[in-house]
């Protein structure tokens, strides 16, 4: 088990919450749990600029250590965390007792475990990874990033089936890279009756998963020969 702060960088450390602090929980991470990383701490960020009143419900969806749920759980929210994986849920569970707070927690499938309930607030972090591999991986670590060869399997499963969860003065908010169709993201959620926009964006390095597939990026017209960055995005969505 391995203790881990997010990156949280000069952004998130400014970023307001809404009794003005933002709340950066250090967490444990069990193996083959994703470890929060650039993505993590930009939607931890726009996390801390929305407005969470005491008693609003939360969702995380995709919520491997569980960082973003104990963050909303820790400005008072009623939140609930969501994870295919094992370790992930109970890494999550951990790092609510740690923090001494709150966090209902469900194994399944992205949305399922929670389907018939609505949210003020919901966050998802979903694998976004482009790969040669069309299908999602059934087990092992690359289950937390790969999403087939577009790397949308998850978010047009996202846009579609999400937005129903949300109560009517509800948000959303998804992070994903740019090499994984931003204006199919927006596109899905505006055609699920959501007004959405591109809330934050930071440029980072390519990690070594991203560096191990520069030249098939580049094959497939995802990125331009050579390059070795990319546009990370938070998408809000709202129905007012």
């Amino acid at each position: 088990m391995t203790q881990v702060t997010p990156p949280v960088g000069r952004d998130l450390a400014a970023a307001p919450s809404g009794d003005g602090r933002a709340d950066v929980p250090r967490v444990y991470r069990l193996p083959g749990v994703y470890a929060p990383q650039g993505d993590t701490a930009l939607l931890l960020a726009s996390l801390a600029r929305e407005e969470l009143r005491a008693g609003a419900r939360s969702l995380d969806l995709c919520t491997g250590t569980g960082v973003v749920a104990v963050a909303s759980a820790l400005r008072g929210a009623r939140a609930t965390a969501v994870d295919v994986s094992r370790a992930a849920v109970t890494a999550a569970r951990l790092n609510a007792l740690r923090h001494r707070c709150r966090v209902r927690l469900f194994r399944g499938d992205l949305e399922a475990p929670v389907a018939h309930e609505r949210f003020d607030l919901i966050t998802v972090n979903p694998p976004y990874v482009p790969c040669e591999d069309p299908a999602l991986p059934a087990r092992g670590p690359r289950r937390a990033w790969d999403a087939g060869t577009d790397g949308r399997l998850l978010l047009d499963r996202v846009c579609a089936r999400v937005p129903r969860l949300l109560t009517p003065s509800g948000t959303l908010l998804v992070v994903q890279s740019s090499l994984s169709d931003v204006t199919a993201t927006l596109d899905g959620l505006r055609r699920a009756g959501l007004r959405a926009r591109v809330a934050d964006r930071r440029v980072q390095p390519f990690g070594p998963v991203m560096s191990s597939r520069e030249d098939w990026f580049a094959a497939r017209g995802l990125v331009p020969p050579g390059t070795r960055t990319e546009d990370l995005v938070v998408i809000r969505a709202s129905r007012a």
